[in-house]
């Protein structure tokens, strides 16, 4: 009865648009030690209400260890035909080095999945022009393909998703067979985009992926910026954009993450009014040079690459983020109980601000970190 009463307090208007779904899961080891899935699995799933079952997905690093030279794609296909010229196109630009269809199982909850296909490629370019290859030629099979989407694209880790809840996902994709030293995951409840395979999140591009809660409503403005720097959006959600901005200011123009963080959560105007002449020149300068990479409304992502995980909110902290340490892992998460169901004894947990990161290194405690621990905590000054 005390849900139901909280239902009706939360949507008075029983409206089923609920902006404020999509769960977010991210565990990283700092170690680099690769561990079992099972955990982030069960944590994701304790979030089920947050979702609708329209998109499950994890990100999972260091699961290819025989292959850590090779680019892994995953593909989805609407049919065998669609498959063959894909093929023909990949064996024009890539040594293909071993494919094979994804191992996965039936299981029920998942219907009507895609042909899904995995790939371990070479570039046929000289190896400093390898990333701007593979990006190259996963865009043009994302926009030109009629019914092929490359859904994962990066070396030593892979992204598994679908249509479904991402506890059914997990089992479709047979995850209790990985272990990677970094796992993201993300249940999606879709409210302006549609839910189809391709719009489930992580989103990926080469080794970076990023899952989301919330709405860019600077969509449209991001969209032209990153397409007028090569970067077409085919999929049909405001989260692609994310994706791109961080291969675009991170491998491209070589910023780093704080900096990046920085242009998509700036602070607003009347603070950087009140900072210091050296502040205000750093945070004028970021306004100036991207505006148009600043990402409007209410959002949570988490992004990672390797070795490295973070996590940021808008900057006035419309969408929740929790993060929490015990011993070697950070965990980021929409909800506290769902890292507290799999890990009850924290060493640490806390509530970020607004448009400040939590980021999490591999190696860390080789750096220089605050007192806290070996995890970045940028406060607000």
């Amino acid at each position: 009865m005390q849900s139901k009463k909280n239902e009706r307090l939360a949507n008075p208007y029983n409206d089923d648009k609920v902006i404020a779904a999509c769960s977010l899961f991210g565990c990283l080891d700092i170690t680099g030690r690769n561990f079992s899935g099972e955990g982030v699995v069960q944590a994701i799933a304790n979030m089920h209400n947050r979702g609708n079952g329209l998109g499950g997905g994890f990100a999972v690093y260091g699961l290819y260890p025989e292959h850590k030279d090779h680019y892994a794609f995953h593909i989805m296909y609407q049919s065998r035909d669609v498959k063959a010229e894909t093929d023909v196109f990949l064996e024009e630009h890539f040594d293909i080095i071993e494919d094979e269809e994804m191992p996965t199982k039936h299981h029920h909850p998942i219907t009507n999945p895609p042909l899904l296909w995995r790939y371990f490629l070479l570039p046929r370019t000289e190896p400093e022009f390898h990333d701007n290859h593979v990006v190259d030629k996963v865009l043009e099979i994302n926009k030109e393909s009629k019914g092929a989407y490359v859904f994962s694209s990066g070396k030593n880790m892979g992204v598994f998703k679908g249509v479904g809840y991402p506890e059914d996902i997990a089992r479709f994709f047979k995850l209790d067979d990985y272990k990677g030293y970094l796992w993201t995951a993300h249940g999606r409840f879709p409210t302006n985009t549609p839910g189809w395979w391709g719009g489930a999140h992580p989103f990926n591009l080469l080794d970076w992926t990023v899952v989301h809660n919330g709405e860019i409503s600077s969509y449209g403005i991001n969209r032209r910026y990153l397409e007028a720097h090569g970067y077409p959006c085919t999929l049909q959600t405001d989260t692609e954009v994310m994706a791109y901005a961080v291969d675009l200011l991170m491998r491209k123009h070589r910023l780093p993450v704080e900096t990046a963080c920085k242009i998509f959560a700036p602070p607003f105007w009347s603070q950087i009014d009140q900072m210091g002449p050296e502040e205000q020149n750093m945070y004028r300068t970021i306004r100036q040079v991207y505006p148009s990479l600043l990402m409007n409304g209410p959002f949570t992502v988490i992004i990672a690459r390797h070795g490295e995980m973070l996590g940021l909110t808008d900057r006035i902290r419309l969408r929740p983020l929790t993060a929490a340490t015990r011993g070697n892992l950070l965990y980021l998460s929409s909800e506290e109980a769902a890292i507290r169901l799999i890990s009850p004894d924290l060493d640490r947990v806390w509530t970020p601000n607004g448009g400040e990161p939590i980021i999490g290194r591999v190696g860390a405690q080789a750096r220089a970190q605050p007192a806290e621990g070996p995890f970045t905590e940028v406060r607000r000054k």
